[in-house]
Order: structure tokens, then sequence, then C-alpha cells
């Protein structure tokens, strides 16, 4: 059975209480995580390029034109191969 696809989404980051490692202002590709979700948490791809589990209070999801999702896909591509 084919998974349904899930659409590209992103959030901008607005604090980073107990998260040292975020970024506020910076926008992170989000990855769909219902579990995490049910328990107040979003998983996103950081620098390193792995996806994490976060606090959700610390983003807000944004709407992305779909030439701007091209390319911060590019980007969070690029870092993951670095």
């Amino acid at each position: 059975m084919k998974q349904p696809k899930t659409e590209t989404r992103f959030a901008i980051c607005v604090q980073n209480q107990n998260c040292e490692d975020l970024e506020p202002g910076k926008v992170y590709q989000a990855l769909a995580d219902e579990s995490a979700a049910q328990s107040g948490y979003i998983r996103v791809i950081d620098e390193s390029g792995e996806d994490y589990l976060y606090p959700a209070d610390n983003f807000i999801f944004i709407a992305v034109p779909q030439e701007a999702k091209h390319a911060l896909l590019a980007v969070t591509t690029a870092l993951s191969a670095a």
C-alpha cells in the first residue's frame, strides 16, 4: 500500500529556550511526526542535516511559496550532504 505524500512544511524558530543549538529567526524544514506533535514536539532538520525533536513552542509554522520551498530544500539537502 502506498504511503500518502505529505507536504513539505517549514517553521521559523521564535525562541531557543533550552535548545541552544537552534537559531531564533531561522527557518527550519519540519518533518511530519504525529506522535511527536501529540507530545508537544516538532521534528525539524537542523544545521547538522539530521532531524531532531524540539518543543513545538519554539516554532511557528509558516506558509512558503513553491519557489522558495525549492530553494530551502536545496539548502537542507546541501547541509545533509556536507
